[in-house]
């Protein structure tokens, strides 16, 4: 992958970061330094004060995938010899033959597939910490033996070590917006979970579980330490159940105030059914488009059509469904009914940020258990699921998940010419079943090259993993 201005002499690895926007000062740009115990602001990687992103063309591409049928052919609006241009954090075009704008950089995608950055709908970067733990473990087990032993020993240090890990796993498989579920109670930590993130560049929603009715808190989290953030956005996190309707309920109310979605885990495992959390989220009032469901697996069919009249989103995470023998949602019949749904990693029961494996398993559940090929999803719908479907769901279409101008610049390029993806023969299927993150060449949010090359911009990773190894045997002794 090569980038130049117009016109394009040679250039080296520095100089093409630096004309993308990223100098020398990257790595603290990007927040990844040392940390003291308290970590200090990073700077912000974009907004209204800060200056927009670099005009960058990426000419060329054998395929592109916008996700936007008016752009181009089939549901996922597909291009072939085709160029995108990002100027000031936005794409501003896409097609045949884009001319640079004066000082534009040009970066040679010829031979690559470009499509919009995956929206990761849920997951818990914490958890980093337990990835490949309790593997003998339910649902149940694993929050026993794993991980409420580990969260009761977080220092703001460690927990800053562990989410920027997980972060920028996610980045580098080409996850650009994530919406992260947090159940992690005292302020200090909450503000190192929100610099970490903030740190990465990724486009992020922190979904904060209150464990008390405490609406000052959560106000106050989202009013000093979200909204300075320009890439974050904030929900309200539940647990709905019917022995702590009260909280729910709160919880629901505090949304409402602040104007964002409520988060709420519903039937991940039969034995919640008890719970009765979509009676629970009827009672209380939430039921609707500002709702999101995660898990959702052992829902009755008059369930289902409730969440379906609604318009409720749902978060669909079968890895880690099938790790945690939790069961397999019904996506077919969500898919049937038209719920909005997105594919979610959920951290550390994931174990990695692997979102084509999502993406393929998503498809392999359904089909093994209709025993069909001709099920849904089908190849085409679980890449919408993991792109646009999961910003629709997340009520962010309007800023992300495609590449329809005017939209954020969130965008990925992927490397085929690999030996897990080659020979070509059909690019699309390929995507979904054969590629891997190391196929991800480059990372781009709102314009701003995360990852570049194949290799994350600015990120001594080495330094990343060794602080969280060093963390996690700090935790582990302190046991």
């Amino acid at each position: 992958m090569q980038s130049s201005p117009t016109p394009s002499p040679a250039h080296s690895r520095r100089s093409v970061l630096t004309g993308l926007g990223l100098a020398a000062a990257t790595p603290l740009a990007l927040g990844i330094t040392t940390r003291p115990e308290r970590p200090s602001a990073p700077a912000a990687p974009a907004g209204p004060d800060v200056p927009a992103g670099p005009t960058v063309l990426l000419r060329g591409a054998s395929l592109v995938l916008t996700m936007d049928p008016t752009l181009g052919s089939g549901t996922l609006g597909a291009l072939e010899s085709a160029d995108v241009l990002m100027r000031g954090g936005t794409i501003a075009a896409v097609g045949t033959g884009l001319r640079p704008p004066p000082g534009a950089r040009v970066v040679d995608v010829s031979g690559k597939l470009v499509m919009p950055g995956f929206v990761d709908t849920h997951t818990h970067l914490w958890q980093a910490v337990i990835r490949g733990g309790c593997t003998d473990g339910d649902l149940f087990g694993w929050f026993t033996r794993c991980t409420d032993p580990q969260r009761g020993r977080l220092t703001p240090q460690a927990l800053h070590s562990f989410v920027r890990l997980a972060a920028l796993d996610a980045v580098q498989s080409g996850v650009t917006s994530l919406v992260d579920w947090v159940d992690i109670f005292s302020y200090d930590l909450i503000e190192s979970y929100v610099r970490a993130l903030a740190a990465t560049g990724v486009r992020f929603t922190y979904a904060m579980f209150p464990s008390e009715s405490d609406p000052t808190l959560v106000a106050k989290v989202k009013k000093e330490l979200l909204d300075p953030v320009p890439l974050a956005d904030f929900q309200v996190a539940t647990h709905a159940a019917r022995a702590v309707q009260h909280l729910n309920h709160a919880h629901w109310e505090a949304a409402q105030d602040l104007g964002v979605m409520l988060n709420s885990h519903v039937l991940e495992r039969p034995e919640q059914r008890a719970d009765d959390p979509i009676g629970v989220l009827t009672d209380i009032g939430a039921l609707g488009p500002r709702l999101l469901i995660n898990h959702a697996i052992h829902l009755t069919d008059d369930e289902i059509a409730a969440v379906a009249a609604h318009d409720v989103r749902a978060a669909h995470c079968p890895l880690s469904n099938m790790r945690l023998a939790s069961g397999i949602m019904r996506l077919t019949e969500f898919g049937r009914r038209g719920v909005k749904v997105g594919l979610g990693l959920d951290g550390g029961t994931n174990d990695s940020s692997d979102f084509h494996a999502l993406m393929k398993t998503a498809i392999g559940l359904q089909r093994a258990r209709a025993t069909q090929a001709q099920v849904f999803p089908q190849v085409h719908d679980v890449l919408r699921m993991a792109t646009l479907g999961g910003a629709e769901a997340l009520g962010i279409a309007d800023r992300t998940g495609s590449l329809t101008p005017g939209k954020r610049a969130d965008v990925v390029v992927v490397d085929p010419a690999a030996l897990n993806f080659a020979p070509r023969f059909d690019w699309v299927g390929q995507t979904v079943f054969n590629a891997r993150p190391e196929n991800v060449e480059a990372v781009f949010v709102d314009g701003r090259p995360l990852k570049f090359d194949g290799r994350l911009v600015g990120v001594d990773t080495q330094r990343v993993v060794r602080e969280a190894e060093t963390a996690a045997t700090r935790l582990r002794a302190a046991g």
